[in-house]
């Protein structure tokens, strides 16, 4: 058990969720403590990126996000696994400037923090973290002086070296950083899972030194049930064992009876996601690397077509679960909303601003509070709105001012898009104004909502192709297209699921 020695996570005698990209999401890790892991690992991140997010505490998720300038999550975490979680990253330039600018104001979100040195993937080698330990050749103090500046156990990750008098000397110097432990993926860095673990390495590691080693990369032809996990450890003479792969397809491999049906594992996997709002294209991957050589069977194809979470829900049966989690977090968001004090107009020279973010959900496809603006100013005869969008240089906001009837607004806010930017002005005028903005739940206010219903309701008449052409106009001056979804710092398209990660 990871059982605290002075309420600092212990590294004997446990078995780990090992960090995969895109795999070691809040779902995965919560679905692994649910079935026995002891502790459990994000996914990889990069420190210089993480350095630029900010901390924010979400109150209707009940999680902590970590979310960069562009508004992407980059790493969430929850009460749950506070004591358990183990953040990891790779040093996109030095150690020392990256770690330490972006661990320490984390420290009391995570229980412990673990540097990769050895991932072989290009995610990894693009940021310099291969060859392993290339930083602490050249700099032996650089992990010391990590383990200095926090309060929290640091671990390292590595793969081993060519031979094993090297990968020994390796480990040797890690220990003497005073790192709390050192896990070894018993793979030289050019290979990969179908070439067998060296577990031979792994157990001459673990007798030349007196901190905890645990063992990664039995999954393919050692690890297979739980059972299999305390031979693997004996195998490699190591104090703990990590799992990638394994726990990937099954995260049942934790348990004492697993590992369990697949089915229902899946289906606890997406009700965490769900409940706690995680990317549709991160849940699909996930849950295609469970199918595994089922992933082209109805079910798969099924879910490699989804969209979203409530696409996904109803390929699994649970679309009243999924609307029950919607409606408890809509109550949850109303609620918070009542509780706090509305955002109040500020004059900014000669702009009224207000603090307003658009936010697509809150509004029905196709419809923009752009368009409603640019509608209300056609009706009142006024000239269209003009859109003045500045982009800042530190994080690549964007900032906008719209003028209407020769008075300006703005929200004090800054956007991740030239279009979202646009947007929030356009709200912050209707609102100040006092015009129904297209929300969804606002009573029909005669505006484009109507024209786009009598559109649909009656039949092909010249009206009606001229009114669709009228709401095409609008849409193209609105330009009302969706931004790129994005998880975890990484750009993602619906398209089939990339191919299974490796174990790290």
């Amino acid at each position: 058990m990871a059982a605290a020695a002075g309420g600092r996570l212990s590294f004997s005698n446990i078995t780990a969720l090992a960090p995969m990209v895109r795999v070691g999401t809040l779902p995965m890790r919560l679905l692994a403590l649910d079935y026995g892991a002891d502790v459990v690992y994000c996914e990889e991140l990069i420190d210089i990126k993480m350095a630029q997010c900010h901390r924010v505490v979400n109150a209707v998720l009940e999680t902590v996000d970590f979310v960069a300038p562009d508004d992407r999550v980059m790493f969430r975490t929850c009460e749950r696994e506070k004591d358990r979680v183990v953040f990891q990253m790779v040093s996109q330039d030095t150690f020392e400037r990256g770690c330490a600018v972006s661990v320490l104001y984390r420290e009391k979100d995570v229980a412990a923090i673990d540097v990769n040195m050895g991932c072989p993937k290009e995610y990894s080698t693009k940021v310099s973290c291969c060859p392993p330990a290339a930083s602490l050749t050249s700099d032996p103090l650089i992990l010391k002086k990590l383990v200095a500046g926090v309060t929290i156990p640091v671990t390292c990750k590595i793969r081993i070296l060519p031979s094993l008098e090297e990968t020994v000397s390796l480990v040797r110097r890690i220990e003497k950083t005073g790192v709390t432990a050192v896990a070894v993926h018993g793979r030289f860095k050019e290979e990969r899972p179908r070439h067998p673990v060296h577990c031979d390495y792994i157990q001459a590691v673990a007798q030349a030194v007196s901190i905890p080693v645990i063992a990664n990369g039995g999954s393919l032809d050692l690890v297979k049930t739980n059972a299999d996990i305390e031979e693997f450890r004996m195998a490699t003479g190591a104090s703990s064992v990590m799992l990638a792969r394994a726990a990937m397809w099954n995260a049942s491999v934790f348990t004492s009876q697993g590992p369990l049906p697949v089915d229902k594992v899946m289906e606890e996997y997406l009700k965490y996601a769900i409940r706690y709002d995680n990317n549709a294209f991160n849940t699909k991957y996930c849950l295609c690397q469970m199918l595994r050589d089922k992933v082209e069977s109805p079910l798969g194809k099924q879910v490699q077509a989804a969209q979203t979470n409530a696409d996904i829900s109803e390929a699994y049966g649970l679309q009243e679960f999924y609307q029950q989690t919607q409606e408890q977090l809509q109550t949850r968001r109303d609620d918070l909303k009542s509780s706090s004090q509305p955002d109040q107009p500020i004059m900014d020279g000669d702009v009224t601003t207000m603090a307003v973010k658009f936010e697509r959900r809150e509004y029905p496809p196709q419809i923009t509070p752009k368009m409603f603006l640019l509608e209300w100013s056609r009706k009142e005869k006024l000239e269209q709105p003009l859109y003045e969008t500045v982009q800042r240089s530190q994080d690549r906001g964007f900032q906008s001012t719209v003028t209407v009837a020769e008075k300006k607004y703005r929200s004090s806010l800054w956007e991740k898009s030239k279009k979202f930017a646009e947007q929030a002005a356009a709200i912050v005028c209707l609102r100040i104004l006092g015009i129904p903005e297209g929300r969804i739940g606002e009573e029909d206010s005669g505006l484009v909502c109507k024209r786009k219903r009598e559109g649909k309701m009656n039949g092909a008449t010249e009206e009606d192709r001229s009114k669709k052409r009228h709401v095409a106009d609008i849409l193209q001056a609105t330009e009302s297209s969706e931004p790129a979804v994005v998880t975890n710092g990484l750009d993602h398209k619906p398209a089939a699921p990339e191919k299974q990660p490796e174990g790290p």
